[in-house]
């Protein structure tokens, strides 16, 4: 009995996850403003960078730490709820790509529309109408003057060398 009690706790600890469609059900830790873990499971809000968590911005003349900002709206818009992630690809970290929902609020669109992240035009169109939304609205890092997510990457790895 003790036996079938562990395995059917273990088993309903795991996260959901169907092979076909790569959903996955649960609490989320976030990681920053585009990644985030459910359980063990690691994923990358797919279409979408947002700034690094060390990664700071301007408002007129002044640093502020827009990374820490994009994280917190992400862990706003979750407010501890349970998430649901679809996904069938992974990157080269072996994350899930996914796009994720609170309920039937898109978290990959919603931060765009924020202006908390960017469409990742590298590897999708989607969200660029939001972007531009957000962009002409002053929203999130929109409201001053900022380094393309991808573009601070890459600096910080050629400071490394």
């Amino acid at each position: 009995m003790k036996l079938l009690l562990t395995a059917l706790t273990l088993v309903f600890s795991l996260p959901i996850v169907t092979s076909a469609s790569a959903d996955v059900f649960g609490r989320a830790r976030i990681i920053d403003g585009d990644s985030l873990v459910i359980h063990e499971e690691r994923i990358r809000l797919h279409g979408i960078d947002a700034p690094e968590r060390r990664q700071t911005c301007l408002e007129e003349k002044k640093e502020w730490a827009c990374g820490v900002e994009s994280t917190d709206a992400l862990e706003r818009m979750i407010d501890e709820r349970e998430i649901h992630c679809v996904g069938d690809k992974r990157d080269r970290y072996k994350r899930l790509i996914a796009v994720c929902y609170v309920g039937a609020l898109n978290l990959n669109k919603q931060m765009v529309s924020e202006g908390w992240a960017l469409a990742y035009r590298h590897h999708s169109k989607d969200y660029i109408p939001e972007e531009n939304a957000a962009n002409a609205a002053k929203l999130g890092m929109w409201r001053g003057e900022f380094i393309a997510p991808w573009d601070w990457r890459k600096k910080q790895r050629s400071k490394k060398k």
